[in-house]
């Protein structure tokens, strides 16, 4: 469990990578289309996609050549509470206000 919460916090701590997660959280995308939204060559984003996927952060399908990319970020706050607790950061539930 520690060890996937810190493949999570490396792949966000850089900011290509966040850009990309906020592109896919948005729609699905392929690398191609990826790279038309950063000044780096296809080989660099697909660098970054796998950190990504192994963080489990995004998952992806193959549709002939192309591989489509969509965000899968839903997790981190199940994965990472126990790790979190452990150093003293505890996630509180959002409490509903009462009317």
């Amino acid at each position: 469990m520690e060890k996937r919460c810190i493949l999570i916090f490396q792949a966000l701590s850089d900011e290509t990578r966040q850009k990309i997660l906020k592109m896919l959280k948005k729609k699905r995308m392929c690398v191609s289309d990826i790279k038309k939204q950063f000044d780096m060559t296809q080989p660099s984003i697909s660098h970054h996609l796998d950190i990504l996927k192994r963080a489990g952060l995004v998952s992806y399908e193959k549709k002939g050549k192309e591989v489509y990319y969509c965000c899968d970020c839903c997790c981190i706050e199940v994965e990472c509470k126990d790790f979190l607790e452990k150093l003293g950061m505890v996630i509180k539930e959002k409490k509903k206000k009462k009317k």
